[in-house]
């Protein structure tokens, strides 16, 4: 009989703490788990393996263990069911730990939009479907049908020209903004990347619109993201004119405009630890990986600050806790899984086809 959730509530982080090491210690490499950037400290300092949820996948899939335990969100634990060995099982802590860009974008409202392009023109023939990593299997599996593919935040402007080779043009879901800005680096005018409002008839687009577009954009975004303005870079760099901007993609296009850099979670870290010291940074990504990049850096004299002057962390990735990690793990010793994800067999395949396009690509 599973231990239930009400058991670990009321756990202080320091009990939940000891009882986390020591249930890591009895399944040894049976288990591993697996940080995202995003997730909070107290999680945090519990992975075996950290990074970007596709990286995080690939490790986990080439360790030994039975168990995957993805310290994240929905999609990123569907990521390491798809791609992990059939024996490996892929846990996710809290089931409500989902991601709003991604549940901007179902397979309901997608299928629709393909079916109101199909009246404008032959979408099998002239569209490719790229989904970004952040969606769910069942948008995968939707690309992996119509010959598309996946991208991440590292390797989009790959996967764009992959997709341009195969057809005349892309549909781009669920961030409008990672698809705009790597398209704008690509020299695709802005007038040639339409939105897709799906709440709209034809998405809000005219036909010549569509028939005009590179690039159909899906209108969502990251709340977090979302959050960063030009006017925060424009205010920072009056008091401090030194400071270099870098900002990740799913920011919009006003503020990347502004930003020296521009890269995914892994492209941010790497170039501001090797950066020179006594350097000062603006940061457009997620809290948690500022503060502690900001941390990690500020003994060799770089200052790392957070764009936004306002709280802005990933809410959904903050339901991880210590408390869900440690009934997960606990209940892995006494033989119970718990929170299991397993994608279903049909779209499991056709997600992978997308991603295992995007592997030979990057």
């Amino acid at each position: 009989m599973p231990f239930p959730i009400q058991d670990y509530a009321l756990l202080d982080d320091d009990e939940c703490d000891a009882r986390i090491i020591a249930a890591k210690a009895k399944l040894g490499t049976r288990c591993v788990i697996l940080g995202h950037h995003y997730q909070r400290d107290e999680v945090f300092k519990h992975a075996d393996f950290s990074g970007d949820s596709l990286k995080l996948s690939r490790n986990a899939a080439e360790s030994e263990a039975e168990y995957i335990v993805f310290c994240g969100v929905h999609f990123m634990a569907e990521v390491a069911d798809i791609l992990s060995r059939p024996e490996q099982i892929a846990i996710l802590p809290d089931l409500a730990a989902g991601c709003s860009m991604a549940d901007m974008a179902n397979l309901v409202k997608v299928q629709k939009c393909w079916e109101e392009l199909a009246q404008v023109i032959d979408v099998e023939s002239q569209i490719t479907p790229v989904t970004y990593i952040n969606s769910a299997a069942d948008l995968k599996a939707f690309c992996g049908k119509h010959d598309g593919i996946v991208c991440t935040s590292s390797n989009a402007q790959k996967i764009l020209e992959w997709s341009f080779a195969q057809k005349a043009k892309v549909l781009f879901f669920p961030d409008q903004h990672l698809g705009r800005n790597t398209g704008y680096r690509m020299g695709i005018a802005l007038e040639e990347m339409v939105t897709w409002d799906f709440n709209q008839p034809l998405g809000g687009l005219s036909e010549a619109q569509i028939h005009n577009a590179k690039m159909i954009l899906w209108n969502g975004h990251c709340s977090v993201h979302q959050a960063f303005k030009p006017g925060h870079i424009d205010n920072f760099l009056a008091r401090y004119p030194e400071t270099q901007v870098i900002a990740h993609p799913e920011a919009c296009f006003e503020v990347c405009q502004k930003a020296d850099y521009i890269g995914s979670t892994e492209y941010i870290l790497k170039t501001v630890r090797a950066a020179e010291p006594n350097t000062r940074w603006l940061v457009a990504t997620e809290l948690n990986l500022v503060n502690r990049l900001h941390e990690e850096c500020k003994g060799q004299g770089k200052n790392v600050h957070f764009m936004s002057p306002t709280l802005c962390m990933c809410s959904t990735m903050f339901r991880t806790d210590p408390q869900h990690l440690a009934w997960v793990l606990e209940n892995l010793v006494a033989g119970e899984v718990i929170n299991q994800i397993a994608v279903p067999a049909e779209v499991a395949g056709l997600a992978k086809k997308a991603l295992d396009n995007m592997l030979v690509v990057s």
